[in-house]
This record gives structure tokens, C-alpha cells and sequence, in this order.
């Protein structure tokens, strides 16, 4: 029985300098927080939007027994930003408020007001409802504001995938104004295991299904470092304990 790991694939100096670029640019503190979004498609626009302005974490309230894949809708996108699943609204929302994050909902109400007044400098997400309902009554309730992007025509609002771009739009231009995609702000820790899990996607999946910690790389070039010496160590662990 092969116990070895998949294959390294080794990148080009140009892919190593776009990935660090990429990491240097993402916003740990923005993200949008997804209220049980029932189309694919829709699901996969929200993760492509979340990658083109920086979001390094989008969070889903879907139930278990309601989940839908999704894994592939994205174009790859998927793989570039983490999704953090959450069983109830209530859970999504104090998850991100007990950050100190401000939950802005996308929601029509008295209350709203223009979404480009709002600081998205500060911790934030922007929560979108489904598209048959929208935003609920309990969502409307929990959050710290809402915001509305003013219509002009007949509609009533822009579909759920377009608003959330609109509104991410503006966010990534205050951010950019303020600086803030000039210096990496990740965590050091989870720059790197990042920084690993897109270099070398194979490995890092190989490594969580048993239980590894990720090999080192270079910070030149973002190879692994002596990955014979890695494979030959893996091989041997997994051969001394063959039902692991």
C-alpha cells in the first residue's frame, strides 16, 4: 500500500510573488455574513465579490441537514476564502459581535440609511438575507444597523449578490483610502498556514485528513524545504502505523 502524500507542485516564481501580494492585501476584519442564501450561484458571486475586495472569511448560516454544496460553484474562488458555517443567525451574529465586529444588514427599514455612510474602516460585516425573504424580522432585530442602497427605477432592490458588491465596493474604497491594503494585516500564524494551503494545496489536504503539521518552506521562494526528507519522514511514520 503507496502511504506516500500527493505529489508537490512546485510553482513559478511568478505564482510565489502573486500569493504574497494576495496576503498582503487581505482584510481579516471585513466580511459578509450570509443569511441561508439558497442559490448556488449567488453563493459563488459572494465568495468571488469577498476575494476581489480582500475578505479572507465569509460566514454562512445554514443548518447542518439544509446545507447545500456549494464547492465548485465558485469557479475556485472558494479556495481563496475561508467559510466559516454557522447552525443559527443568532450564532453568526454575537460570533462576529463578541469580535467587536459592527453588523450592518443590507435591509430596507426607518432605520436605514445610505450604505456610503456608514465606516467600513472599523470591524464590520455586511449581512444579506435570501433572496425570497430577505433580511428576517430576527436578523432586522439583532444587528447594529441597516443600510439601503437608494433605487432609481421600479425595483425594490438589487439582487442579493449585487448589492452585497455594491456595498463591498465602497467598503474596499474607504479601506483603501485609509491605508488599509498598503501593509499585511493577517496574523503572522494565519498568513503562513494560508500562504501554505494555496501554495500547495495537495499537501495541506493530505496533512489535515492525518492530522500533520504543515511542512516548512523557504521564504524565498515558498518551496517546501528538503521535501524528499519530508516525504521519507511521512512515509516512514505511516508505515510504523499503518491504521492511522
Amino acid at each position: 500500500m503507496d502511504y506516500s502524500p500527493t505529489p508537490i507542485c512546485y510553482m513559478t516564481p511568478e505564482r510565489y510573488l502573486k500569493l504574497r501580494q494576495t496576503l498582503d492585501r487581505r482584510q481579516p476584519d471585513l466580511t459578509v455574513l450570509a443569511e441561508q442564501i439558497h442559490k448556488p450561484r449567488n453563493i459563488a458571486a459572494l465568495v468571488r465579490t469577498g476575494d476581489a475586495v480582500g475578505m479572507h472569511e465569509l460566514h454562512m448560516v445554514w443548518p447542518w441537514d439544509k446545507h447545500r454544496p456549494y464547492s465548485g460553484t465558485a469557479m475556485g474562488s472558494d479556495r481563496w476564502v475561508n467559510i466559516q458555517r454557522h447552525e443559527s443567525l443568532r450564532d453568526g451574529i454575537s460570533h462576529l459581535q463578541d469580535q467587536s465586529y459592527q453588523v450592518y444588514a443590507a435591509h430596507l427599514s426607518k432605520e436605514a440609511v445610505d450604505f456610503r455612510e456608514v465606516d467600513y474602516t472599523r470591524p464590520c460585516a455586511i449581512l444579506v438575507g435570501n433572496e425570497k425573504q430577505g433580511v428576517s424580522d430576527e436578523a432586522a432585530e439583532l444587528v447594529d444597523r441597516h443600510i439601503i442602497i437608494p433605487m432609481m427605477g421600479m425595483v425594490e432592490s438589487f439582487n442579493v449578490s449585487v448589492a452585497a458588491a455594491i456595498i463591498l465596493s465602497e467598503a474596499q474604497r474607504q479601506r483603501q483610502s485609509a491605508g488599509m491594503y498598503d501593509r499585511p494585516r493577517l496574523d503572522r500564524h494565519e498568513y503562513e498556514r494560508t500562504f501554505f494551503r494555496w501554495a500547495h494545496p495537495n499537501i495541506a489536504k493530505y496533512c489535515h485528513e492525518h492530522e500533520l503539521d504543515y511542512p516548512p518552506v523557504s521564504p524565498d521562494d515558498g518551496e517546501i524545504i528538503n521535501p524528499s526528507q519530508w516525504y521519507a519522514r511521512v512515509r516512514a511514520d505511516r508505515l510504523d502505523n499503518p491504521s492511522e
